[in-house]
């Protein structure tokens, strides 16, 4: 068999442009002699297409660029595309989560999706039904394809965090003795992902004693980062062939070749890296942007996303405001201006003392001190966002948000201010990780990385001055974040345990921590609901973000 895996990085909705793109695969696999192309799950939709599917007329829109598709095609390439298909009945859901066979005499469904996720940030339970029975294509040469799609692959008790009450489609598919097991998925990064989708492939190509293929979509689509990273496995779980992660590529494998050489692994911080740099370019396209804005503070947050921002748009594309106040230390100017220099980033300095006095003198007829305390710190910060704001609206560019996960767990952040913006592009990363991060961009270690995504291969980015100072607002005279939080090694170190492990307050004291520190910090996760409901949608990098997967009432008990 020669098969082609399409790595395919589609527009969600976009059902004539995706069709297009696969197309243009299909091209491709009849050149490179393939008698099959493989796209990922829901291809022609892009995943998760969510209420798109509740739209009759894009259903409709579905059958008209599926018969598109089989008119296109004149050679012997079939194609297994991703689909949304009707039950027979209207009852709801009525829909199926289903690949179809493509060729030139028609199109057909060959497969149902079983096990339907509904936990963190899937919802395939509001639109689709679960298949039932094995999914067997038989081919012309006598060869039979077992067919499952993303989540019938997650049948491993003892290898995976959630596993889904229901059937078992791999002990289906081993009744009927399959020469060749197809995975196509649309899984969403973090960096535990990789190695543990090769697992699950490894089990399920031993308990089936033939190949599997896994076939991952690639891109970002909202919050979600899709890394691709497909593969094929031998029953002994060796590997047969590797696709590239976070890259589009169509390639050829044929299962008489040998085993590939064994692929280099990444580690975890570029995972990260290149992961946060895909999901901001592809959001910035995708929503029709050409150019990014952020504000430099100085900071650490604000340098990793300049970074970040630089490699995914181009540092031609990435403007950068310093807007210091009379709080702001002239290491942090000099520091954020160094960075930009270094990064080659348009800045400029618009300093907001006097925007300040305007304020204090606004507000007195209604308060009589003017502003004091915290109420002064947050119209430094919402003085900052309008300026930004401002900007971002007149000159066409997205506006990306510096705040991390650990400032939004416990509120250190201030709606219309520090939290304005189209994109919170570290929103998923503790400010432990911020720092683990920058230390490894500054390292020799990612010199290969840093000029494959276009960014200087020699010294420092982020610099060691941003690296090694203590965090700080600098919203009041020498300001630091451990005035108000605890020291983020401990802190994040609880959010991690309360937010995405869910460990109970008395286990987490049990552990060592303080019963005072963890309720406080309870408190304040619980109390800064309301502001995480209002900010800007963030990149999905770990297993529990603050996203679409993360589902607490604001007023509750």
């Amino acid at each position: 068999m020669r098969l082609a895996l399409a790595q395919l990085n589609p527009l969600v909705g976009d059902l004539h442009g995706n069709a297009s793109q696969i197309l243009a695969a299909a091209r491709q696999a009849e050149a490179g002699g393939a008698s099959l192309l493989l796209t990922p799950e829901l291809s022609l939709w892009g995943y998760p297409p969510r209420d798109l599917l509740l739209r009759p007329s894009k259903l409709a829109e579905q059958t008209a660029v599926l018969d598109w598709l089989v008119q296109q095609l004149n050679g012997a390439c079939s194609l297994l595309v991703g689909v949304a298909l009707p039950a027979s009945d209207p009852r709801t859901p009525n829909l199926f989560n289903s690949i179809a066979l493509v060729d030139h005499q028609g199109w057909r469904a060959v497969a149902r999706k079983q096990l339907l996720p509904s936990y963190d940030v899937f919802d395939e339970r509001r639109y689709f039904r679960p298949g039932d029975g094995a999914c067997l294509l038989p081919l012309e040469g006598g060869e039979k394809l077992g067919l499952t799609i993303c989540e019938d692959l997650w049948v491993e008790d003892d290898l995976q965090r959630e596993r889904l009450a229901g059937p078992d489609p791999i002990a289906a598919l081993a009744e009927e003795k399959p020469d060749l097991m197809i995975n196509l998925a649309a899984s969403p990064f973090d960096p535990s992902k990789p190695k543990l989708r090769r697992r699950l492939a490894g089990e399920a190509a031993a308990r089936l004693g033939c190949p599997v293929v896994y076939l991952n979509q690639v891109g970002g689509n909202d919050e979600l980062v899709f890394d691709g990273g497909s593969f094929v496995v031998a029953s002994n779980g060796s590997t047969l062939l590797q696709l590239p992660a976070f890259c589009e590529t169509v390639q050829i494998w044929d299962s008489s070749a040998p085993a590939a050489a064994a692929p280099r692994s990444p580690s975890d911080e570029e995972l990260l890296l290149r992961a946060l740099v895909l999901g901001v370019r592809d959001y910035a396209r995708k929503c029709g942007f050409r150019q990014a804005l952020l504000g430099l503070s100085g900071g650490i947050d604000s340098a990793l996303v300049a970074v970040i921002a630089a490699a995914a748009l181009g540092q031609e594309s990435v403007s950068a405001l310093l807007m210091p106040s009379p709080w702001s230390s002239s290491g942090s100017i000099d520091d954020a201006t160094a960075l930009a220099k270094r990064l080659e980033l348009s800045h400029q300095t618009l300093p907001i003392s006097g925007l300040m006095e305007a304020f204090d003198s606004g507000l007195s007829p209604a308060l009589a001190d003017g502003p004091q305390g915290v109420t002064a710190e947050n119209l430094q910060s919402r003085i900052r966002g309008t300026l930004l704001m401002a900007v971002a609206n007149q000159q066409g560019q997205l506006l990306l948000t510096t705040g991390n996960k650990s400032e939004l767990a416990v509120g250190y952040c201030t709606l219309y201010g520090d939290m304005n913006g189209g994109l919170a592009v570290i929103g998923d990363l503790y400010k432990t990780t911020v720092f683990r991060l920058c230390d490894w961009i500054d390292s020799p270690e990612a010199t290969h990385c840093r000029l494959d995504l276009g960014l200087p291969g020699e010294g420092e980015l982020v610099g060691a001055n941003i690296r090694s100072k203590p965090p700080s607002a600098e919203l009041r005279p020498d300001q630091k974040d451990s005035d108000s939080l605890p020291d983020y090694t401990e802190l994040d170190s609880l959010l991690m345990g309360l937010i995405q492990d869910r460990i109970p307050a008395d286990k987490l004291v049990a552990a060592g921590h303080d019963k005072a520190l963890v309720e406080r910090v309870q408190q304040l996760l619980s109390r800064a609901e309301f502001k995480r409901r209002q900010a800007a949608p963030l990149l999905k990098v770990s297993p529990q973000a603050f996203g679409s997967g993360w589902r607490l009432p604001i007023a509750a008990g």
